[in-house]
């Protein structure tokens, strides 16, 4: 009887997977009802999900059910291996604590006229920690009459014992010289027991963050010592596209300049209208510092301030982070040494000046909206949603190809919902997204008739000069391993050659 039970013990991971039909492993959204899903590092709001094995992180979950009530959320976690499909493991395996736990943390939309009802959790929590590095799936289900599923998300426990040091080169083919980005890479193992590298590793490298284009399934192409050198000539090459377009839509009172018109019906519901975009894919580049195409939901309206409409930093935005040239130093250097102490001083001093900026910008959110719980409601409870209508200029309707809008805020994804239609009276394609307050980037991505990968030649173009964001992601599957470690990651601007 014991040995039974032992056995459905095991198999009970994998039936409650499968029992997700319409489950998919990459970021999504189930239901028409949610809107404005962000996964980041607590205070690091354009941050990839990565979390650290020994600790000293977490990762906040937020987003609004615009039906305005209050529901059981609840949620679990998924184990997967480098390719994203679930592990045999069973969830004893990865997870300290509970295997479920419930959202008890919400908050009503008040002083806006949209009803809704935002959500947020933590991970780590006191209920779930995670044992194992690896891949992961985050699964919440609304928890009424019966489960359904509403949200997935990726996320990374890194277990970083393996040093990862990559960098941008001009590509090998003439043709792509100005228009893509090359990565070469390496990884050092010199305190971890590897019988057979090539075997054994796995490399993934993503192009700001985006999981639609990453290049996956690499494998070292030779060793030197105890270095596995990933330097291939034609393979890991990613157009370089351009920098994000923007939409500041922290402001009702005082619209960005870009927002030709913002409107409000007989019930309160507001409409911006952007101003025409032209197709970039022949005009030449230029140099603008972005988040590479994530967005920030922020507010301007609710306190007295004076701001800049040009993407300028404020509370809670873009303090918490580096810029480019900081970025670069730091890049430089690393690339210069060659010593394991001094990369890990200026490793450590790199997180220190982030930290810096975290606190730098809590103070200025203390400052302004009176303290950060403040700001915290400000942002998420009393952000106002707005219908926006964007407009791309086109003598006439592309042949053969659909035009979206793409970015964050359509999860990197070709969705239904910001597909674009022509309107030969304003010899344009327009599309309407609903959007919350806030600060958002994007591209017009084409997709050929029968295709399944967006084109971005015609409508943004591709410039080597861009300054892409590239993260190398290493996992290891030891000689009889059950599972695939994440045990090196690195991340670094395509200016560092």
């Amino acid at each position: 009887m014991r040995k039974m039970l032992f056995c459905l013990a095991l198999l009970l991971p994998v039936f409650a997977f499968s029992q997700d039909e319409e489950l998919v492993n990459y970021d999504y959204i189930y239901v028409d009802n949610i809107r404005s899903v962000k996964f980041h590092v607590y205070d690091m709001l354009t941050s990839m999900p990565i979390l650290g094995l020994s600790g000293g992180g977490t990762l906040l979950l937020g987003f609004d059910d615009m039906d305005g009530e209050t529901k059981n959320y609840v949620y679990t976690v998924q184990h997967c291996d480098v390719n994203w499909n679930p592990t045999q493991l069973n969830e004893f395996d990865y997870i300290e604590g509970f295997s479920e736990g419930q959202i008890r943390d919400y908050g009503l939309s008040f002083k806006v006229e949209t009803n809704y009802t935002h959500y947020w959790m933590e991970l780590p929590n006191q209920s779930m920690q995670f044992r194992i590095s690896g891949n992961y799936l985050l699964k919440v289900y609304e928890d009424e009459d019966e489960k359904k599923l509403v949200i997935t998300r990726r996320f990374m426990v890194l277990d970083g014992k393996m040093t990862v040091d990559g960098k941008t080169v001009r590509p090998a083919w003439v043709d792509k010289m100005n228009t893509h980005h090359e990565i070469d890479f390496s990884v050092k193992f010199d305190n971890t027991e590897v019988r057979n590298p090539q075997q054994e590793f796995t490399a993934v490298v993503l192009q700001n963050g985006r999981w639609d284009n990453a290049i996956t399934g690499l494998k070292p192409l030779f060793l030197r010592q105890n270095t596995a050198v990933f330097d291939y000539q034609d393979k890991i090459v990613f157009p370089a596209g351009k920098e994000f377009r923007f939409l500041d839509l922290r402001s009702i009172r005082y619209p960005d300049p870009l927002i030709v018109s913002m409107t409000s019906d007989e019930e309160g519901s507001y409409e911006a209208v952007l101003e025409k975009d032209k197709k970039r894919g022949d005009l030449p580049y230029n140099e603008t510092f972005d988040i590479n195409g994530n967005f920030v939901i922020e507010n301007l309206d609710l306190q007295n301030r004076n701001f800049s409409s040009t993407g300028a930093s404020t509370a809670g935005f873009f303090l918490n982070q580096l810029s480019p040239q900081e970025e670069n130093n730091f890049d430089d250097r690393l690339a210069r040494t060659s010593s394991s102490t001094e990369r890990a001083a200026i490793l450590q001093e790199r997180a220190a000046l982030l930290n810096q900026r975290s606190l730098e910008a809590n103070a200025r959110e203390e400052e302004i909206y009176g303290s950060r719980d403040n700001a915290f409601q400000i942002h998420n409870f009393q952000s106002e949603y707005i219908d926006v209508l964007f407009q791309l200029s086109s003598a006439g309707e592309m042949e053969g190809e659909d035009l979206y809008l793409f970015g964050g805020f359509t999860d990197w994804q070709l969705k239904p919902e910001f597909k674009m239609s022509y309107n030969p009276a304003t010899n344009s394609y327009v599309a309407k997204a609903l959007l919350k307050q806030g600060y958002y980037e994007y591209l017009y991505a084409a997709l050929p008739h029968g295709k399944d990968r967006p084109d971005f030649e015609v409508t943004e173009g591709d410039y080597h000069e861009t300054n892409d964001y590239y993260t190398i992601l290493i996992y290891q599957r030891p000689f009889g391993g059950r599972y695939d470690q994440l045990v090196g990651a690195a991340s670094f601007s395509s200016r560092r050659q």
